[in-house]
């Protein structure tokens, strides 16, 4: 039984989501089907990256990721298919697995499965689910597609250094309305040299220790910690901490380190 994982912009209001999987189970009945989400922002491939890199490794060796965001038909856009540490993935060549990726993936094809026209709008439920069905089948890539060299690069917006100041901004809020930067762990290790610091949010909120879990102060209390994801996060003890702080997608934070 294989697993094919879903990450889309798809939402749940209508039949789409449905319909993606209704064409996976058709090919392949005894498929393992796992929602990570489909609530992506419409089109935004930063916000699946982020989402699909701190869950895909968790997953079985051999799982495949489908990934349906920005897939519309487009003269400009590949469909591929890549193999990477013992996962394979399945999605438009649109910039995001340069996103997901620290890496150069290791196998990518171009993905050369004929569309049925009744799908010419929707290749998800067609060339994407036929592809990953084969993946996760045990099929080889290059039963599906051509070798490709290189793969479509964006660029994430990364913290800036300033001798003793990381200025970063917030990429991700979860549901828990946690406020996730783009800080990393090893960076604010490396800069910080084991010295106290100020985080910096709007005009006048401050933070000065990091903690090690949500219920280390007080409820309704704001703190900052590292979760799961290892970047540097904003959060208030049981308490909604985006909208009670002001906080949202692109905002500025600042890390000043003391002497």
């Amino acid at each position: 039984m294989g697993i094919i994982t879903l990450t889309t912009d798809l939402g749940s209001k209508d039949f789409y989501q449905s319909a993606l999987k209704g064409s996976l189970l058709s090919l392949m009945p005894t498929v393992n089907l796992v929602d990570i989400t489909h609530e992506v922002p419409s089109f935004n491939i930063s916000y699946a990256a982020f989402v699909l890199k701190n869950a895909y490794p968790y997953f079985p060796k051999n799982t495949v990721h489908l990934i349906g965001i920005d897939s519309v038909y487009s003269e400009n856009t590949k469909y591929i298919a890549i193999k990477h540490k013992d996962h394979f993935f399945v999605g438009a060549d649109n910039g995001i697995f340069s996103l997901l990726f620290d890496d150069v993936p290791e196998d990518v094809v171009e993905l050369n499965i004929m569309q049925d026209l009744k799908y010419l709008h929707f290749p998800l439920v067609d060339i994407f689910v036929k592809a990953a069905t084969h993946l996760a089948k045990g099929g080889k890539l290059k039963d599906i597609g051509l070798p490709v060299a290189e793969i479509e690069h964006k660029m994430l917006l990364h913290p800036v250094i300033e001798r003793d100041i990381i200025r970063g901004s917030v990429v991700y809020i979860d549901t828990f309305c946690n406020v996730i930067t783009n800080i990393t762990k090893e960076l604010f290790t490396k800069i910080q040299k084991n010295r106290d610091f100020t985080l910096y949010f709007r005009k006048s909120e401050t933070i000065t220790q990091l903690s090690w879990h949500y219920n280390e102060v007080q409820e309704g209390e704001k703190l900052c910690l590292f979760g799961i994801s290892n970047h540097l996060e904003i959060a208030i003890n049981k308490g909604k901490a985006s909208g009670l702080l002001g906080l949202h997608l692109g905002d500025i934070v600042r890390v000043e380190f003391h002497p």
